[in-house]
C-alpha cells in the first residue's frame, strides 16, 4: 500500500470520502488499515517530516497491513480544532501545538512555558514523552485519546535587527512571540506584538516589528536571516507538541498494530528532537555564512539579571496549575530529573 499526502485542493473531498470508510467499519480487517493523520503546519516543518517518518515507519513494520493518509497545512483540521476534531472522529490521528490551547493542558504547558531552560530538543522531547507515560491522562488533559508520540521545538530565542546583550537593549523594541511569551517579553522590557508566523517575514521587512522570539531554523526555513542579524543566546519558552489517536480507533486496532505504535512513540520523541537540532545547527550554519548572522551571549552577570526578572513569571505559571489542583510542583521536579538524565546518558535510557 501506498501513503498518501492530500493536498489542501482537494482535503474536504477525500477525508469525506475516506473517513466515511473508516468510520463505518471501524474494526478494519487484516490488510486493510487505513488511518488519517492531519497536522496544522506544512509537512517542511519538522513535525511535518517527524509525521510522515511515522506513516512510513507504520506502514513498513506492518508490512503494507495500514496505510497512513497524510492532511497536513491544516488541510483537515487546523489548530482551533485539532484535538476536537480527533476525540470527535473527523481524523484518527492529529498533532498540533498543546499551547494554542492552554486551558486544555495547563500542566502539560508547563514543559514548555517555563523560561531560562537550557535544553535542545532531543533532550526536551523525550522528557515530554517520558512526563506523560508517568503522569495520569486526566491530570494532563488527554483522558479522552490514546498519545502516539509527544516531542518539543528548541526553547524560543530573541531574534533581532540590532544587537541585544541587556536589559537596556531590548526595553521598548517590538517583537514579536507567540501567545505563551507574551509575558515573558513583558518582564524582559519588550513590546510584545502578536503575530502569525505567516506575517512576520512582511512586518520585519516593513518595520513594523524589530525582530522574534522562535526556534532558530526559522532563520534559513523562512529566509528571515536576510532581515534579522543577531540572536541572542538565552532561552525563553518552547513548544510543545502531541500526536494522539482517537480512542475508539485505537482500541479497534489488531494488537501486534497497538505494538508497533507503541514501539514507535519513544522512538518517534528521540527522532524528532535529533532532526531539529541538526536542523538548527545547519540552519546557524547557513545564517552566518551567508547573512552574518552573530550569535550574541548574555554575561553571566547579565543572564542573572534576566534569570531574575523571569523567576516571577515562573512562579506564577506554577502557582496557576497548582491552584487548579494539579501537581505542579511535582511536574516541575521530575521534568527538571529527567532533562538532566537526558543529558547525561545521551538520550540512550538506561
Amino acid at each position: 500500500m501506498t501513503k498518501k499526502t492530500v493536498v489542501p485542493g482537494i482535503a474536504c473531498l477525500a477525508g469525506a470520502i475516506g473517513l466515511a470508510g473508516v468510520l463505518a467499519s471501524p474494526l478494519a480487517a487484516a490488510g486493510d488499515i487505513t488511518l488519517s493523520y492531519a497536522f496544522i503546519s506544512p509537512t517542511s516543518t519538522f513535525p511535518g517530516v517527524q509525521m510522515e517518518h511515522w506513516a512510513e515507519e507504520i506502514e513498513r513494520r506492518t508490512d503494507g497491513r495500514v496505510t497512513v493518509n497524510t492532511f497536513p497545512g491544516g488541510t483537515l483540521l487546523t489548530a482551533d480544532n485539532m484535538y476536537d476534531g480527533v476525540r470527535s472522529g473527523v481524523a484518527d490521528i492529529g498533532l498540533s501545538i498543546t499551547s494554542y490551547e492552554p486551558n486544555r493542558f495547563p500542566l502539560l504547558n508547563l514543559a514548555g512555558s517555563l523560561t531560562g531552560l537550557q535544553v535542545d530538543s532531543s533532550v526536551a522531547s523525550q522528557t515530554v514523552y517520558e512526563l506523560i507515560q508517568e503522569f495520569p491522562p486526566e491530570q494532563l488533559g488527554l483522558e479522552d485519546f490514546k498519545v502516539i508520540t509527544a516531542f518539543t521545538a528548541e526553547p524560543g530565542y530573541l531574534q533581532t535587527k540590532d544587537p541585544v546583550t541587556s536589559l537596556e537593549a531590548l526595553q521598548g523594541q517590538e517583537i514579536r512571540v507567540p501567545g505563551d511569551a507574551t509575558d515573558v517579553l513583558a518582564a524582559l522590557g519588550g513590546v510584545p506584538i502578536a503575530l502569525a508566523q505567516s506575517d512576520t517575514g512582511e512586518a520585519l521587512q516593513a518595520g513594523v516589528v524589530d525582530g522574534y522570539v522562535s526556534s532558530r531554523e526559522v532563520l534559513m526555513d523562512l529566509r528571515y536571516a536576510r532581515t534579522v542579524k543577531y540572536v541572542t543566546d538565552y532561552p525563553l519558552t518552547n513548544a510543545v507538541l502531541v500526536a494522539v489517536m482517537n480512542r475508539q480507533r485505537w482500541e479497534s486496532l489488531p494488537k501486534d498494530v497497538q505494538a508497533v505504535i507503541d514501539d514507535l512513540g519513544p522512538e518517534m520523541a528521540r527522532y524528532a528532537g535529533d532532526y531539529l537540532d541538526g536542523h538548527v545547527a545547519e540552519s546557524l550554519a547557513w545564517a552566518r555564512k551567508e547573512e552574518g548572522v552573530e550569535v550574541l551571549p548574555l554575561s553571566e552577570a547579565e543572564a542573572a539579571r534576566w534569570d531574575e526578572r523571569l523567576a516571577p513569571v515562573n512562579q506564577q505559571r506554577l502557582t496557576r496549575v497548582a491552584e487548579m489542583g494539579l501537581p505542579a510542583e511535582a511536574f516541575e521536579t521530575r521534568m527538571l530529573e529527567l532533562f538532566d538524565h537526558y543529558r547525561q546518558s545521551d538520550g540512550v535510557r538506561d
